[in-house]
């Protein structure tokens, strides 16, 4: 096992603290079935306990079946490992500042429950008719298309749109660089079963979309930030993490920023870009708001020629999170190899989807559709602004387009408790820390400004703020 000193304060005694620390550490399969615990004395050193608390604790897991004792040898992991936890190999969080806490809460949202915090938008705002027209069309489709896999690269029209829509932003990507996904969740997971290994660092921005974080600790990276501004990643600390870390990957969105809703500028994009090369990094573009931008920012992939950057991308957000149909730009020379990983993760592309997808872009209703959101949504920005500013709550910046509001709550409010209040009232929102690997965004929630206008959600907000304003007030006395 590492070396790692037992964190201060937590739930629990020290024997149960110890306890934990051996289960996440099997759970997370650091120590693998039959291997040996730390000598007793070599363990309470590292974990800053007594002796006697550790044995103590080596007696209560063996008791429970977790590890076994051999006289005269010491201990070892029990013969089968536990299921694998991907929560486990995070940071032990409060569950309210949890990335699986906010997914699911959303996802499993009933009736009536409110959710600022999830990050797509309502039914009601999506192409319905487009997409009603598209499915009976491919009712009326050849057997195979409703019945055959797709080809290992998805469907060559589908592609030729897809380079074309990513040439209007001065990105190069002929169809033959262009490989279908399932989503673009399974897009980034390829690339990094392609690109890294466990242990290599992968940077990401911070904040940055929370499920980033999910995602890459299942892969066993080591996960590495760098703090993003409203031009993009602070590039004076970006070369300082490059020199020290020397990560293999950097993960990001150049156009509208998840959370924060900001674009990266020209200067930025071409330091990035340097110092990208000086140090051997490889750059994923997470592309999935472009049709949500009423001009288009710089992105990095146009100015590197898809040479160090790999551009993802998906329809979940404008079309609907029901059809998965995503897609990964990248140099020739990787495609094949990219091939090689989603036949042994999903074998082909669904291409219902993607001939879905296909028929949706392909009528012309779908450019006014965009035009139209993109009008509702820059309604609903400013509206939701005003409305959050009135009770205290101020944006991070006024974002160039997007569903994004990165707001930061009064100084000395926690948003993770607020959170956990609202959730009592049906509200679920999206804690800063949630995005932020440093945890230092504990004051920040990101409000999805669709899921953003009916009034409860501000008194609600109010009230947990005056609230929360009162005990921290109450709690100055009690210290004076």
């Amino acid at each position: 096992m590492h070396d790692q000193a037992l964190p201060k304060g937590g739930d629990g005694t020290l024997v149960e603290r110890v306890m934990a620390v051996v289960s996440q550490r099997i759970a997370g399969r650091t120590l693998a079935p039959g291997a040996k615990l730390p000598s007793l004395r070599s363990f309470a050193e590292t974990m800053g306990v007594s002796k006697s608390t550790v044995v103590e604790a080596y007696d209560r897991l063996a008791a429970e079946g977790v590890i076994q004792a051999r006289r005269g040898s010491g201990f070892y992991v029990a013969g089968h490992a536990p299921p694998f936890s991907v929560a486990d190999l995070g940071p032990r969080l409060e569950r309210a500042v949890d990335p699986f806490w906010v997914s699911r809460q959303s996802l499993d949202a009933g009736e009536g429950v409110l959710k600022p915090g999830c990050g797509w938008l309502p039914a009601d705002w999506l192409p319905e008719e487009g997409m009603r027209r598209a499915l009976r069309a491919l009712s009326r489709a050849p057997a195979e298309t409703l019945a055959d896999y797709g080809t290992p690269l998805g469907l060559a029209p589908l592609r030729q749109v897809l380079s074309r829509r990513m040439a209007l932003h001065s990105v190069d990507a002929a169809p033959d660089q262009i490989l279908l996904t399932e989503s673009g969740t399974q897009a980034l997971d390829l690339v990094c079963r392609f690109l890294v290994e466990p242990g290599d660092a992968v940077l990401v921005d911070d904040p940055c979309y929370f499920n980033f974080h999910a995602l890459l600790r299942a892969h066993r990276v080591r996960i590495v930030s760098v703090p993003y501004t409203p031009n993009g990643p602070d590039t004076a600390l970006f070369e300082q993490v490059l020199a020290q870390e020397r990560p293999r990957l950097y993960i990001t969105n150049s156009a509208l920023h998840n959370p924060t809703g900001a674009s990266l500028s020209p200067v930025v994009a071409h330091r990035v870009l340097k110092l990208a090369e000086q140090f051997g990094l490889t750059i994923v573009e997470d592309d999935i708001f472009a049709d949500f931008e009423p001009e288009p920012a710089p992105r990095l992939a146009a100015f590197d020629g898809l040479d160090r950057v790999v551009q993802i991308g998906s329809f979940s957000k404008s079309l609907s999170a029901s059809v998965r149909c995503g897609y990964i730009a990248a140099r020739p020379g990787w495609i094949e190899g990219l091939i090689d990983h989603k036949i042994a993760a999903s074998f082909g592309t669904g291409r219902l989807a993607a001939e879905l997808v296909l028929s949706v872009l392909r009528d012309g209703s779908y450019r006014k559709y965009m035009e139209g959101l993109r009008a509702r949504l820059a309604r609903a920005m400013s509206e939701s602004a005003t409305r959050l500013k009135a009770i205290g709550i101020t944006p991070w910046i006024e974002p160039r387009g997007g569903m994004f509001l990165w707001c930061a709550l009064p100084e000395g409010l926690d948003a993770a408790v607020i959170a956990r209040q609202l959730l009592a009232e049906d509200i679920v929102l999206a804690p800063g820390n949630v995005y932020s690997l440093s945890q230092s965004a504990s004051r920040f929630l990101r409000f999805n400004v669709a899921q953003s206008n009916d009034p409860r959600l501000f008194s609600a907000l109010n009230r947990a703020m005056a609230a929360a304003a009162r005990r921290g007030a109450a709690a100055q006395i009690a210290l004076a």
